[in-house]
């Protein structure tokens, strides 16, 4: 099918809604939204394009963390108002490092049960989730630079001003652990691993990443 950006129906704002959609196992990864500079970048790039609607610009996916979207399809459905993109990607599509944007399952109000797989309950999981959960709210104050927000006053100030909190929060982490309570010392270490996200997030690093070489190490030590 052939058509013309300016015969798709776009909103109030500008903005048409985009479906991103694996093209191997055909999952949904991600709802993003387009105008028509972004859209007509998409088609001659051949790499997803979107307009960020918190930072109000143009983002081409991928541009800082590498994990860049290939088109291999892009549809329109039948009254012009969405598109339907089928990608190949390298690397997750969250910026929480899960493969999809669509990760949060949905819990059973009559159990208190959440959908998910049977670890969801064990403290590793609930301890991997809530790196998870952080990880996400990081990573949308980096985004979206929210007034007021510590996080985004860091972001604001750069990378010194970020590894500045580390090696501070680090030494303290270091008077905590030779002299002082546990609890100080969970206070300090839960500081120290904050500020190590924002780090993450500002470098564009994945959890899924550092867990990938977390399991590395521990299967050559195996061997």
């Amino acid at each position: 099918m052939s058509f013309e950006v300016e015969d798709l129906v776009f909103d109030e704002r500008g903005l048409i809604p985009a479906i991103v959609q694996d093209a191997g196992n055909h999952e949904v990864l991600m709802l993003a939204y387009m105008n028509a500079d972004s859209l007509r970048r998409t088609i001659a790039t051949r790499e997803t394009w979107f307009w960020s609607r918190s930072r109000r610009q143009l983002w081409h996916k991928g541009e800082t963390s590498g994990h860049t979207q290939r088109v291999v399809d892009l549809r329109i459905d039948c009254d012009g108002d969405a598109i339907l993109i089928t990608v190949e990607r390298q690397g997750p599509a969250c910026h929480t490092g899960k493969d999809s944007c669509f990760h949060n399952r949905v819990e059973d109000e009559r159990s208190g049960a959440t959908l998910a797989d049977g670890e969801e309950g064990t403290g590793r999981a609930r301890f991997d989730g809530a790196l998870d959960d952080l990880y996400a709210l990081l990573a949308s104050r980096y985004h979206e630079r929210p007034p007021g927000s510590y996080t985004t006053q860091l972001f604001d100030e750069g990378i010194g001003k970020i590894l500045a909190k580390i090696d501070e929060e680090s030494q303290e982490t270091i008077a905590a652990g030779e002299s002082e309570t546990n609890q100080r010392l969970i206070e300090e270490t839960s500081d120290l691993l904050y500020h190590l996200l924002v780090l993450l997030v500002q470098r564009g690093v994945t959890l899924a990443e550092i867990r990938a070489e977390l399991a590395r190490r521990r299967s050559a030590k195996s061997k």
